[in-house]
């Protein structure tokens, strides 16, 4: 299958490199993607700088890819690669429990893999998460969370197998006075939306970070997947 795929950046990539990329990424080192040509601009621009699109085609086929949004997984494990690869705040013994019993029961061998489907942590994104581990939100909110502002998904490419397969198609310049605001306007709405919807709108039954500790709850525990909605 030929994916169509966007980089947002401050320069022209026309060979991504295996092995470079920052180490505190979402995913660790790889080369960070998205399906959406206007997200790409969102990403690729500095305040007050321009950035760039590039535009890329992957052959996926054969390709061994780890898609977090399939029914295999749960927020869970999206959660707990961040907490090997992004620097959490761990303020108290809950939050360091928390991480502790993510870590043991929800890890993915994600390296392992060419590439990987799964949501993208921009700051807004990556306190809901903090909140979570903190115990201030439920499941079901972190769930809900990551859908405000419509970030959509990112495909990151992992392994030299990916690397192989990716070819440049050119570019498209992202300008600053545009694709800046918009960027700003994207996190603020998805940061108010959280604060005067989401983070306060507690149901009855709601699983919190307590709940799955004490019950020692594991991936295929059915409570993960009716809490959704």
């Amino acid at each position: 299958m030929i994916r169509k795929l966007f980089h947002g950046s401050q320069n022209i990539v026309e060979t991504p490199l295996w092995g470079y990329g920052k180490r505190y990424n979402d995913y660790g080192l790889g080369f960070y993607c998205t399906d959406s040509l206007e997200m790409a601009k969102e990403w690729g621009v500095g305040k007050g700088q321009n950035g760039f699109a590039n535009c890329y085609e992957i052959n996926c086929e054969g390709l061994s890819i780890l898609d977090l949004n399939s029914a295999a997984f749960t927020i869970l494990h999206w959660l707990t690669i961040l907490l090997q690869n992004r620097e959490f705040d761990i303020p108290s013994g809950l939050a360091f429990e928390a991480k502790t019993y993510l870590l043991e029961n929800f890890s993915i061998p994600y390296e392992h893999y060419d590439a990987i489907i799964g949501y993208r942590a921009d700051d807004s994104y990556f306190s809901f998460a903090q909140d979570f581990i903190n115990g201030t939100i439920s499941y079901r909110q972190l769930t809900n969370a990551m859908y405000l502002g419509k970030l959509g998904q990112q495909f990151v490419l992992k392994n030299p197998p990916a690397f192989e397969r990716i070819r440049f198609l050119g570019y498209e310049v992202a300008e600053n006075e545009l694709w800046y605001a918009r960027k700003m306007a994207r996190d603020h709405a998805a940061r108010r939306e959280y604060f005067d919807v989401e983070r306060n709108r507690r149901k009855r039954g709601d699983i919190y970070i307590t709940h799955i500790l004490d019950e020692e709850m594991k991936s295929d525990d059915a409570r993960l997947r009716q809490a959704v909605s």
